[in-house]
C-alpha cells in the first residue's frame, strides 16, 4: 500500500486550482475484479433526485459513461415510487428501507402538529423537535422519525464491522438513505458539507469543503453543450425571465448557482470518493454500505423545468459523475453491487406545456392556497381557529390539518365543508378525510393499476397525515413562478411516481424487465444478494432475480 494524492475529477473538470487535497492510504489501481459466487464487498445505492423515469428514456441512448454501464445490467424502466406524496423525503425512505411511507412514518418532507409549541406548527421529516436547538427553518438533523430500519442498519446490526456511509446534497436524503446508525453521513448545508451535530468534520470533508470554496470564491464559466442538446436550447418565457437557454456558468461567491448545477453533483461525488477511502469501503469479508443522493437534477428540475437545454447539460454531466464514481471504484479493485434509481420524479414548467399542448397543464389557482381555503370555509361555516389559522398546511396539494383548538362538533363540520369544496373544484382530482384513509387496505398488486385512494393511503400514517388529503388534477403545478423556481413534484400522477431502477455487478447478466416494480424492492433485493437474512414481513417490497434466475439470489 502506499499514500496517493491524486487531483479529484472535481477540480479537473472544473479548471479548479483546489487547496491540496488530504490523501488517504489506497491500494495500488486495479481492475475491477470478476464476478464472484460470494456477495459483494460494497452495496452503492445511488439516488438521482427528480430522475424520472421519462428523463431516464428520453436521454438513454445518449448516455455513453455511468448510465451506459447501468443499462449493460438488470433495467427496470418503470420503478415505482408508489404512493401519492412524491416527495424527497418519503420517497428516500422507501429505497433502503423496503417499506412505504404508511409504515415508515415519513410522510411528506414537512408535516405539522396543531399541538405543537411553534408558531407555525411544521415538523421536518429528518428533525429531532424534542431537541430545544431544533426548529422548523434551522432543525437538528436527526433519522428520529424513521420508524425502520435501513439495509445499513440492519447490516450493522448483524455484523457490527460493517461500515454505513451517505453522503448527499440534502440532509432528509443522506438520512432516509442511511438510517440510524452512520459511521459517517454528510450533507450540504450553506456554503460547504456538514454532519450530525456533535460529529467533526473528517479530514475527507474538509478537503473537500476547500475544494468546492475555492471553486465558489474564484467562480467558472458556462458548461460545454452536447450537440444532442441543441434542438432543446430555445428560450421559454415564464412571467418576466425566461427559462430554456442557460449554460450554469459561476459567478464569482455564488453558492446558490453551484447548488443548482452539476457541478454539485461532481462534489457529492468527489466526497464520496473520498470516503471510500477514508472509511476503508470494501475492503475485508464483510459488507459495507455507501448510499449517495445526487441533487442537482432536483435542483435544475425546479429552476428550469425539465424539457430545456438546462436539463439535456444535466444529463450529460450526470452520466460523467456516475461513470466517474464507478471508475474510482474500479481502480481500488472493489467488488460492488450498484444499483440506481430516484426518489421521485418530476414534470416540466407548465409554460412549456401548454407550447406543447399538454392538456390541462397549468398551475394550482390562488383560491387552493391554505389561506385562502381557511377564509372561505369561516365565511361559509362562520368557525374560525380560537388562536392562529382555521388550516395548516399545503392547499390544494398534499395534506391539510384543522386546528386543534375547535370542538369535536365544529372540527366535523370544516371537514366536511372542506370536501364539500374541494370536490367541487375544478384543479382538485380526489379528496380523502383521514377516517376514509385509516380504514382503506394497505395497497397491493401492481402500482400501475392502484387508485388515487391507494396511492394516498400508501403514504397515510394516523400519527401525522392531516385531517384531508387532496390531489391535484393531472397537469396542475401547486406553485407560482419565480426566478429558481418554475415547477415541482409530490403529486400522485405516473410522471412523479415513474423512475428507473437500474442493478449492475461485474458479470451481472443484462436484462430489461418492463413490468412495473416498486423501489421497495430495492433493499430486499440486496439483503438477499449480500446474504442478510430479513423476515419477509419487514419488508413491504420483494426480491427481485436481477440476474435473470442465474444464481436464484432471491430463492437461496
Amino acid at each position: 500500500m502506499r499514500a496517493k494524492c491524486p487531483i479529484t475529477a472535481f477540480a479537473a473538470a472544473m479548471t479548479l486550482a483546489a487547496a491540496a487535497p488530504v490523501c488517504a492510504e489506497e491500494t495500488e489501481p486495479a481492475a475491477a475484479p470478476e464476478a464472484a459466487e460470494a456477495g459483494p464487498s460494497l452495496v452503492l445505492a445511488i439516488s438521482v433526485d427528480q430522475f424520472s423515469a421519462d428523463l431516464f428514456a428520453q436521454y438513454r441512448r445518449n448516455f455513453t459513461d455511468g448510465l451506459a454501464r447501468l443499462q449493460q445490467g438488470a433495467v427496470f424502466p418503470s420503478g415505482y415510487q408508489a404512493h401519492a406524496a412524491t416527495e424527497t423525503c418519503p420517497g428516500h425512505s422507501t429505497l433502503m428501507t423496503g417499506v412505504h411511507p404508511a409504515r415508515s412514518g415519513i410522510v411528506a418532507n414537512h408535516w405539522f402538529d396543531p399541538e405543537i409549541a411553534r408558531e407555525d406548527k411544521s415538523v421536518y421529516c429528518a428533525e429531532d423537535e424534542t431537541d430545544p436547538a431544533s426548529n422548523s427553518h434551522d432543525p437538528v438533523v436527526s433519522a428520529a422519525h424513521l420508524k425502520v430500519p435501513t439495509l445499513g442498519d440492519r447490516m450493522k446490526a448483524e455484523n457490527p464491522k460493517s461500515r454505513n456511509v451517505s453522503v448527499s446534497g440534502k440532509d432528509r436524503a443522506a438520512i432516509m438513505m442511511g438510517g440510524h446508525d452512520l459511521d459517517a453521513v454528510y450533507w450540504w448545508k450553506g456554503s460547504g458539507f456538514t454532519s450530525l451535530a456533535g460529529r467533526k468534520l473528517s479530514p475527507a470533508a474538509q478537503a473537500q469543503n476547500r475544494e468546492v470554496a475555492q471553486l465558489i470564491e474564484t467562480g467558472a464559466g458556462t458548461l460545454e453543450v452536447p450537440e444532442w442538446c441543441a434542438p432543446r436550447d430555445r428560450a421559454v418565457p415564464v412571467g418576466d425571465f425566461t427559462i430554456g437557454t442557460g449554460r450554469f456558468s459561476l459567478p464569482a461567491d455564488t453558492p446558490n448557482a453551484f447548488r443548482i448545477s452539476p457541478r454539485f453533483d461532481a462534489a457529492t461525488v468527489d466526497l464520496a470518493v473520498r470516503l471510500i477511502d477514508e472509511q476503508k469501503l470494501g475492503r475485508d469479508t464483510v459488507p459495507d454500505v455507501l448510499s449517495v443522493s445526487l441533487s442537482a437534477t432536483d435542483y435544475i428540475g425546479h429552476a428550469y423545468g425539465h424539457e430545456g437545454v438546462e436539463m439535456c447539460i444535466q444529463m450529460a454531466q450526470l452520466d460523467k459523475s456516475v461513470g466517474r464514481l464507478f471508475a474510482e471504484l474500479d481502480k481500488r479493485g472493489i467488488d460492488y453491487v450498484a444499483v440506481l434509481t430516484a426518489d421521485h420524479g418530476g414534470i416540466d414548467a407548465p409554460e412549456r406545456l401548454e407550447e406543447q399542448g399538454y392538456p390541462q397543464a397549468g398551475r394550482a389557482g390562488a383560491d387552493l392556497s391554505t389561506k385562502a381555503l381557511g377564509e372561505e370555509i369561516t365565511r361559509r361555516t362562520g368557525i374560525a381557529a380560537p388562536t392562529g389559522p382555521l388550516l395548516l398546511g399545503g392547499g390544494g396539494s398534499g395534506d391539510l390539518y384543522i386546528s386543534a383548538g375547535l370542538s369535536p362538533a365544529d372540527k366535523a363540520r370544516v371537514s366536511a365543508e372542506l370536501v364539500s369544496l374541494l370536490e367541487a373544484h375544478p384543479q382538485v382530482a380526489a379528496v380523502f378525510p383521514s377516517g376514509e384513509l385509516a380504514e382503506a387496505p394497505l395497497p397491493s398488486g401492481s402500482p400501475q393499476e392502484w387508485s388515487l385512494r391507494d396511492r394516498a393511503r400508501a403514504n397515510f400514517d394516523p400519527e401525522r397525515s392531516g385531517d384531508l388529503t387532496v390531489l391535484l388534477k393531472r397537469g396542475i403545478v401547486p406553485v407560482d413562478p419565480g426566478r429558481g423556481y418554475v415547477s415541482t413534484h409530490g403529486s400522485p400522477w405516473d410522471y412523479d411516481r415513474r423512475v428507473p431502477m437500474l442493478f449492475w455487478r461485474k458479470g451481472l447478466a443484462g436484462l430489461e424487465q418492463p413490468a412495473p416494480v416498486e423501489t421497495i424492492d430495492i433493499a430486499p433485493t440486496l439483503a438477499a444478494l449480500v446474504g442478510l437474512e430479513v423476515p419477509e414481513e419487514e419488508f413491504d417490497g420483494r426480491c427481485l432475480d436481477i440476474d435473470g434466475g442465474a444464481a436464484n439470489i432471491c430463492r437461496q
